[in-house]
């Protein structure tokens, strides 16, 4: 009985430090779809990128993470920045990919 609610306190504490569903950036220097498909390569590259999605128009990129992963802001940061690119901003939202791409074309 202990070792259950020991687990059951275990899981709780480890809900509560869940990673957020997707990552927001807002990026400066996004100019063609080239850009676009070197970024989506960049971030595809951590084993915790579920999937991307860029918005040249937006100027954001967004990476849903798999489940339990996480990528963290400084390792995003780098990675766009040795690609050429300038983060503004990072978020992480409970928002799903697919919502951050229907909000996207909502928005055009």
């Amino acid at each position: 009985m202990r070792n259950s609610v020991m687990s059951v306190v275990l899981l709780a504490s480890f809900a509560g430090t869940a990673s957020a569903a997707t990552i927001e950036m807002d990026v400066n220097g996004l100019v063609c779809a080239f850009c676009a498909q070197g970024i989506e390569k960049t971030l595809r590259a951590f084993p915790a990128t579920a999937d991307v999605v860029v918005s040249l128009e937006k100027k954001l990129v967004a990476v849903a993470t798999r489940d339990g992963q996480d990528i963290g802001d400084e390792e995003l940061r780098k990675a766009l920045t040795n690609a050429g690119y300038t983060v503004k901003a990072i978020r992480r939202e409970d928002e799903s990919l697919d919502d951050v791409r229907a909000r996207l074309k909502s928005k055009q």
